[in-house]
């Protein structure tokens, strides 16, 4: 059973700074990419942030230099360090795991998410 443990988050005023980390019980061998996504409320899940096992970076159009991802391999464990935080980065975020199975089959697998809430 895959377990993606998530911590960070929480309330910020607007301008503040959050970091939000997530650690995989999986083997750093076996990752194909770890990220972030967010659903603010009454929206649709969107991409934050993705780092692949080559450490590409993948950003949302929002983020615009605000946030940056990194990856700890020796703990299979991303984080997201988020800054200039806005009112409309309110949301659940949620911890985005993908491993690969084999060379043509991957499984994706995502943390319960964690609420950040940016007061204006």
């Amino acid at each position: 059973q895959v377990q993606l443990v998530e911590s960070g988050g929480g309330l910020v005023q607007a301008g503040g700074s959050l970091r939000l980390s997530c650690e995989a019980s999986v083997s750093i061998f076996n990752i194909y990419s770890m990220g972030w996504y967010r659903q603010p409320p009454g929206k649709r899940r969107e991409l934050v942030a993705q780092i692949s096992s080559s450490t590409t970076t993948t950003y949302g159009d929002f983020v615009k230099g605000r946030f940056t991802i990194s990856r700890d391999n020796a703990q299979s464990a991303v984080s997201l360090q988020m800054n200039t935080l806005k009112p409309e980065d309110t949301a659940v975020y949620y911890c985005n795991l993908i491993v690969n199975l084999s060379p043509l089959r991957r499984e994706e697998y995502w943390g319960q998410g964690t609420q950040v809430t940016v007061s204006s």
